[in-house]
């Protein structure tokens, strides 16, 4: 069975998510995903860094470099105040529209 792709929009959330419970370095984010949902979504690093940025410059998520657990240097991430309220709005937002989705799958 093909990978599914995720939903435009989607990656700020789950990322915003797994950051949620602490700081963590990019490949960490992609593995924490790809873990938590079973093998089912997996981030590539093409869309990972990109999305990262646009959180940085947004002000949702902020870094700094620091000694990953193998020793080397990598460059870790956290939510911001501004990070946890978007997270907020995003997660209400997806509640929403799966709730929708839900609907047109039962009447169809």
């Amino acid at each position: 069975m093909a990978k599914p792709e995720l939903l435009q929009g989607t990656l700020h959330l789950l990322v915003l998510r797994v950051l949620n419970s602490g700081r963590m370095h990019g490949w960490g984010i992609a593995q924490r995903i790809q873990v938590v949902s079973r093998d089912i979504l997996r981030v590539e690093e093409g869309s990972l860094y990109p999305a990262l940025y646009r959180m940085e410059e947004k002000g949702w998520i902020k870094s700094e470099w620091g000694q990953s657990e193998n020793n080397r240097r990598a460059k870790y991430y956290e939510l911001t105040a501004s990070g946890r309220r978007q997270l907020e709005s995003e997660k209400e937002g997806w509640e929403r529209i799966c709730l929708g989705i839900a609907e047109v799958m039962r009447s169809a």
